[in-house]
């Protein structure tokens, strides 16, 4: 077993099953995982206006699938079903993403070559000019408006289809908290703005002064932005949001070296 992280605590924020891989790969280059979820998937269901969407799928040009979790919800609210969302192109956000829709049985006509958010696929040639194209955007409740406000300046009709929520789940904080007394906590990963105001939430004001002197590791310049608005003093921004990345960071942060991506 790879020993580079010399048996060093990182807590994992991500929800449960998601965040599986990435202990892994903390506990194979010799860290010890602290699982604490600070978001819960659940499911939208015997909700009337996902099954009139579900029924009318034929009548847009483009499904956008903004993450994994939107594949999978979007096929149990639909029963499982893949036949009808080949009626429409596919775009998918990110490597994950199209990973799951390929999984499903559904492949993805445009995944951005370089960048896993709304604004990497903005940039594409497809998505440029989009007079009487309509859009499907399949996605989680609430969320950023980035993409639909684009598609719809460059002349698109958008709507959403919206399959989970996220919400905040109910944890024992104790075994944290006693953690972070003590200092045992040597690096944080987040992988969302939501995860992150959670995180503070679920922990207590009175803590945040040890909070905030944490190295956290974040996945996008967005995220490095909130954390630093609310009071982070170290915040890393990994290459990508796959696991692998966030390990390399994690690394390269624990072991004292400069990454190039610190803020202090």
């Amino acid at each position: 077993m790879n020993t580079v992280l010399n048996s060093i605590n990182i807590l994992v924020t991500r929800p449960k099953q998601q965040g599986l891989s990435l202990i892994k790969l903390i506990e194979q280059h010799g860290g010890t995982a602290i699982n604490f979820p600070t978001l819960e998937i659940i499911p939208l269901i015997n909700n009337q206006q996902i099954k009139t969407k579900l029924e009318y799928l034929a009548d847009y040009q483009w499904h956008i699938f903004i993450s994994a979790n939107a594949v999978n919800f979007a096929l149990q609210a639909n029963n499982g079903k893949i036949e009808s969302f080949k009626q429409a192109k596919i775009a998918a956000i990110g490597k994950a993403t199209a990973k799951a829709l390929e999984e499903a049985g559904l492949i993805a006509d445009l995944i951005p070559e370089i960048g896993f958010n709304s604004e990497a696929l903005l940039a594409m040639p497809p998505m440029q000019s989009l007079k009487n194209k309509k859009f499907l955007i399949i996605r989680g409740e609430g969320g950023r408006e980035t993409l639909a406000q684009t598609l719809k300046e460059r002349g698109a009709t958008v709507d959403y289809l919206e399959v989970y929520k996220r919400v905040q789940p109910k944890a024992d904080n104790s075994a944290i908290l006693a953690l972070l007394a003590e200092k045992k906590i040597q690096a944080i990963t987040i992988t969302s703005g939501e995860a992150l105001h959670n995180l503070i939430a679920m922990l207590g004001n009175e803590i945040q002064a040890t909070l905030f002197n944490i190295p956290l590791i974040v996945i996008s310049e967005r995220i490095k932005q909130i954390a630093q608005d609310l009071g982070f003093k170290q915040v890393h921004v990994s290459a990508s949001p796959a696991d692998t990345a966030i390990i390399k960071t994690v690394t390269t942060v624990c072991n004292g070296e400069d990454s190039g991506r610190r803020s202090n």
